[in-house]
């Protein structure tokens, strides 16, 4: 059978409508209690509200079930994990450096300035990277080698964004390691396994959608949800804060520690 083209297209307005509907109302909230960081908790979660409005429009697709049910469940998983982790992290903190650093350029309308800055282009991130998804959804080959080894994939992305999170937890819990910086566990072996592990899931989630040449071809999302974590959001603007925090603890770790993908650690003062 061939691929339900219309339906896909139906499918690809309304997770767009259902991402402007998540951001605007998380966008009221957050100028209601003046924390725009609630943001944050969202992301996880709205790629499983995406992956579930797709779930339900493409019942009657032709689409493989298995294949959907996979895809819905490990993205959930997933996403939903992250928006606790997220909500736990965040409670009681306040407003996020990176949000209050940015609202301070604001010189007008509050709503249009974080509409613009924030949530529009959140949005689009959320919408394109969930590209992968919502083509598996609607391919009707059953699940292959290819799909499995996605699954695997997923597997060890999510094992080291969890354990990696655990561990920073656990180390941020003791008030002994103040002014220290975590080198063990996953750690040791890469300076941000959160990150890399989720850059991993979203390729494994990729690889379930390659049974059709249009899934093949959205490796474009995961390729750019990773250049975003390690060149924009992610990596690059912590580093400069804990560069600034930590100093010459931090600089040993970066000069020791792969910066991404997990490698053994270099000798001390290696380059």
């Amino acid at each position: 059978m061939a691929f339900p083209w219309g339906d896909f297209a139906v499918n690809l307005g309304v997770t767009a409508a259902a991402v402007v509907a998540m951001m605007a109302i998380v966008m009221a909230v957050a100028i209601a209690i003046k924390n725009q960081s609630i943001i944050d908790i969202l992301w996880g979660p709205g790629f499983a509200v995406i992956a579930a409005v797709s779930y339900a429009l493409s019942a009657g697709s032709g689409g493989d079930g298995a294949r959907r049910l996979v895809v819905l469940a490990l993205t959930a998983v997933w996403g939903l994990r992250l928006g606790g982790h997220i909500f736990a992290r965040n409670r009681g903190q306040g407003e996020d450096k990176r949000y209050a650093s940015l609202l301070r350029r604001n010189r007008g309308s509050l709503a249009a300035f974080v509409l613009r800055y924030i949530y529009w282009a959140q949005g689009r991130v959320m919408w394109f990277v969930s590209l992968p998804l919502q083509v598996a959804m609607y391919e009707r080959a059953a699940l292959s080698a290819v799909a499995w080894l996605g699954v695997a994939v997923w597997a060890v992305g999510f094992g080291f964004e969890t354990i990696g999170d655990a561990q920073l937890r656990r180390f941020r819990a003791d008030p002994a390691n103040a002014g220290r910086v975590l080198d063990s566990g996953l750690w040791r072996y890469t300076r941000h396994p959160n990150y890399f592990g989720d850059s991993v899931v979203w390729f494994g989630l990729w690889l379930l959608a390659c049974s059709h040449w249009l899934g093949v071809l959205t490796v474009v999302a995961p390729i750019y949800m990773t250049n975003m974590l390690v060149r924009h959001t992610g990596k690059k603007l912590l580093e400069k804060h804990m560069a600034r925090s930590k100093g010459a603890a931090y600089a040993d770790y970066v000069q020791r520690t792969s910066g991404f993908i997990p490698r053994p650690p270099r000798g001390a003062g290696a380059s």
